[in-house]
């Protein structure tokens, strides 16, 4: 295939895949509502599908949902003064009258609605010439102001005028996102596509061929971002909170579509986006499906490799960052990733070395469950019939114990899953080398 038609592929399997589930669930918490603050069944009326999903930018794997539901203006009076709290668990206890099997309870500002997969977080708002007025129940409560009409306005303008690729790139992005672990909340990527392509006209008029290269400049451009904790969102001008930074993940990101990019239509090339955006780009016309069995330098191994995409829906929220500790008797003990960090570059480990790895730092809120996979790769793994690379579940320390048996490059992930999606993972590379090597 072509470039163009790899990059349409990409996007058909990147494409959300439960839509109709999502329709369903948005109904019957609209009509829920609309039964208890109008006496009417309609399920789309007085509600506002809002954040990616109602933008049009999210993927496979979207797990938090956001919906307005619009409160009669004459209910105003009832909740005006001090009644945050209350309007909150009016909106949760409707909900849960009809629906009394689902979880369903009030979070700060919002009603969290949970299925399988996903949540829907429902926000009822009181709407003027102003914009939407909502529930915030902290410090005492108040009522604050959102304004998304205006961001879904100017994402319809400018994908509009940009032929369409606001929307593609916020969906490459996210792919990225997912891929690497990078935690970016879904305004923010849609603001940084937004102010990325206002700054260009190179992509005013392109269409698939050229969406490597937009994504190649879209992550320059993220890797140039000066520090800073916020940005003003696209139409409405509001604060979106930079949570963790991106320029450092970007910046690997950019050394990863560069070398695509000089790949050009050669086979070679699919693996490389591969490695930037994951399996959901194709592999090569070319390029065989997975093989059994993996052979190098003579020697043939199983292949036992797991992918954790295959197992849950990603989608990343949070960091998540690991550390390994290499000890041995008689011998220093070293961090691993400290050790780089402190510009000692990348190190290695000798043979026979006992390697601990755990969460040496997150962000995640609320509880969750993590997932191990080690990888081992070169000829000694395959000589000794031990890739490896299937996804186990922690035993409930949050750590992983290995040995450094045999030579050659080892690849330990982790992932933290939630209410059945995987919202952060990290990966640390272990090059495992014989003294003499040193």
């Amino acid at each position: 295939m072509s470039r163009a038609d790899d990059f349409k592929t990409l996007f058909s399997n990147i494409a959300i895949d439960n839509e109709a589930t999502i329709s369903l669930r948005y109904g019957e918490v609209t009509r829920a509502l609309n039964l208890e603050f109008r006496a009417t069944e309609s399920r789309t009326a007085n509600s506002l599908q809002v954040g990616s999903y109602g933008r049009w930018t999210g993927i496979r794997g979207i797990s938090d949902l956001d919906m307005l539901y619009i409160m009669p203006a004459g209910c105003w009076s009832d909740y005006k003064d001090g009644g945050q709290y209350k309007l909150l668990r009016k909106a949760a206890d409707a909900i849960l009258a009809r629906y009394p099997n689902t979880e369903v309870y009030p979070d700060t500002l919002v009603v969290v609605v949970k299925y399988a997969n996903f949540k829907i977080e429902v926000q009822p708002v009181f709407e003027d010439e102003s914009g939407f007025w909502y529930p915030y129940t902290k410090n005492g409560g108040s009522w604050r102001l959102t304004k998304p009409r205006a961001e879904l306005t100017a994402t319809r303008q400018i994908d509009d005028d940009k032929n369409g690729n606001l929307r593609r790139l916020c969906k490459m992005a996210r792919a990225w996102k997912n891929k690497h672990g990078v935690a970016m909340g879904g305004l923010l990527i849609d603001t940084l596509v937004h102010n990325f392509l206002l700054s260009t006209s190179d992509f005013d008029k392109t269409t698939h061929y050229s969406c490597g290269q937009m994504m190649r400049d879209f992550l320059e451009y993220l890797a140039d971002q000066p520090k800073q904790d916020r940005y003003a969102a696209l139409g409405s001008g509001q604060h979106v909170k930079v949570h963790k930074r991106f320029e450092a993940k970007a910046k690997k990101g950019l050394e990863l579509a560069d070398k695509a990019l000089e790949a050009g239509e050669e086979a070679k090339a699919n693996n490389r986006w591969r490695k930037l955006f994951g399996r959901a780009y194709p592999l090569s016309d070319t390029t065989e499906v997975k093989k059994a069995y993996i052979a190098e330098a003579g020697y043939t191994a199983e292949n036992t490799e797991e992918f954790i995409e295959d197992r849950f829906p990603v989608d990343i929220r949070y960091t998540l960052r690991l550390e390994c500790e290499v000890s041995q008797h008689g011998f220093r003990t070293i961090l691993l990733r400290a050790g780089r960090g402190l510009g000692l570059g990348r190190l290695k480990v000798f043979k026979s070395k006992s390697l601990q790895f755990w969460i040496v730092d997150q962000d995640i809120k609320g509880i969750y469950h993590v997932y191990w996979k080690v990888l081992n790769r070169g000829p000694e793994a395959i000589r000794l019939d031990k890739i490896r690379g299937q996804i186990e579940a922690d035993s409930g320390s949050k750590m992983k114990k290995e040995r450094s048996d045999f030579r050659g490059e080892h690849i330990v992930d982790c992932y933290a899953v939630q209410d059945g999606v995987v919202v952060a993972k990290d990966r640390i590379h272990v090059p495992i080398v014989d003294q003499s090597e040193q």
